[in-house]
């Protein structure tokens, strides 16, 4: 393919590669390669919008189609993320968003509750809060960029097919990076049928394209640190209540609730930035993605104790442990966790959705425990 003619991606790629940061890969080139088509592409597109608002001077508006967007799937550890962040950089919009797909669905959930009480109280009288929600969330931005795309939960699966009509309807673009193909999204999911028109949707608005890149630069820099502690080692817990001390230095810990909609989320150990669970208290009880949320930024290290290995009939559990661990990793937080088997061996289902996701909770897992991540993350002044 024809490098655009202001390769600004490609030139950073090259500039990375030069410094030493990472090796050149001819299959991260070519993804390059279409997230600068896109950038020119959003660039001739804004330029002509700009001129199609002043065309009722010359007698005519002629709006022109939004430009196609990009989803990028591939095994964990390829480089999507690192490839995501030099596009949003380069992005010339102001109306762009870079969000975790939980934290966008979770937004927009937030919206169309928020619509059905000024239905109640009378405030309006559009009965469908989709079209409105939409409208809002284009008005803030345009250019939509989600990473490490995944659906798990029914309530989002069921909503993203009327919400994307709407907000691509309206000129939106959507860039994702996922571990999935599109029609792997969601794959044994409760009522599936209901959300495959996202899928058709995702092809008809986005190019598909597979990074087969070779190597899992992820596990190839990582190495092990004291964050991971196996039950069956270092007598029990003691390694995890070991780090425990550490981190807490002293501090007053007492219980603490986080308030959410009424209702309080229960944090048994906390400091003011540190709080501890048991895997029990997080994914056996009725929690969900903003629950997560809330947690995790309300406390940059999260303990969990006993993660056990989860067996076929469990997959509720699966799929909270896996959302949990997205939203950590998401939000740069620093986890401690002690579990009875090595994190590959924590989901024992040989088959499902879950198991299917469990690799990218794997990849992350061991990247958590890396010094570049620790260093990084938010919590990085209390390790």
């Amino acid at each position: 393919m024809p490098q655009p003619q202001d390769a600004v991606l490609l030139s950073a790629y090259k500039a990375k590669i030069e410094r030493g940061e990472i090796s050149d890969d001819p299959a991260q080139r070519a993804i390059v390669g279409r997230l600068d088509a896109i950038l020119e592409d959003i660039s001739t597109h804004r330029l002509a919008s700009k001129k199609s608002s002043l065309g009722w001077l010359f007698g005519k508006s002629k709006k022109s189609p939004a430009p196609r967007g990009l989803y990028v799937h591939g095994d964990v550890g390829r480089g999507k993320t690192m490839l995501m962040d030099m596009f949003y950089e380069k992005l010339p919009v102001k109306r762009k968003r870079r969000a975790h797909f939980n934290d966008f669905m979770a937004d927009a959930h937030e919206r169309i509750h928020a619509h059905r009480q000024k239905l109640a109280r009378g405030e309006t009288k559009e009965n469908d809060p989709v079209p409105p929600v939409a409208e809002s969330l284009f008005e803030e931005t345009w250019v939509l960029c989600f990473d490490e795309f995944a659906v798990t939960d029914i309530a989002d699966a069921m909503l993203l097919s009327r919400l994307f009509e709407q907000l691509f309807k309206r000129g939106a673009v959507l860039v994702a990076t996922s571990n999935v193909a599109p029609d792997d999204l969601y794959r044994d999911g409760l009522n599936r049928q209901l959300f495959l028109p996202f899928i058709d949707l995702l092809k008809a608005y986005t190019d598909i394209i597979s990074l087969d890149a070779p190597t899992d630069y992820r596990l190839e820099k990582s190495r092990r640190l004291p964050v991971f502690h196996r039950l069956d080692r270092d007598g029990g817990d003691k390694g995890l209540d070991e780090a425990w001390d550490k981190v807490v230095d002293g501090r007053t810990v007492s219980a603490d609730r986080i308030e959410r909609k009424g209702r309080s989320i229960v944090v048994p150990r906390a400091t003011t930035d540190t709080a501890r669970f048991t895997f029990a208290q997080l994914c056996d009880a009725p929690l969900g993605a903003s629950d997560y949320l809330a947690i995790a930024e309300k406390y940059p290290t999260i303990f969990i104790d006993k993660v056990p290995v989860i067996g076929k009939g469990e997959r509720n559990l699966a799929k909270r442990f896996i959302l949990l661990v997205d939203v950590l990793y998401d939000k740069h937080n620093r986890l401690f966790l002690s579990a009875e088997a090595p994190i590959e061996d924590l989901y024992a289902a040989g088959t499902g959705t879950e198991k299917f996701e469990f690799a990218r909770t794997v990849s992350r897992l061991t990247e958590m425990q890396d010094e570049a991540y620790l260093e990084a993350s938010r919590a990085g002044s209390n390790a």
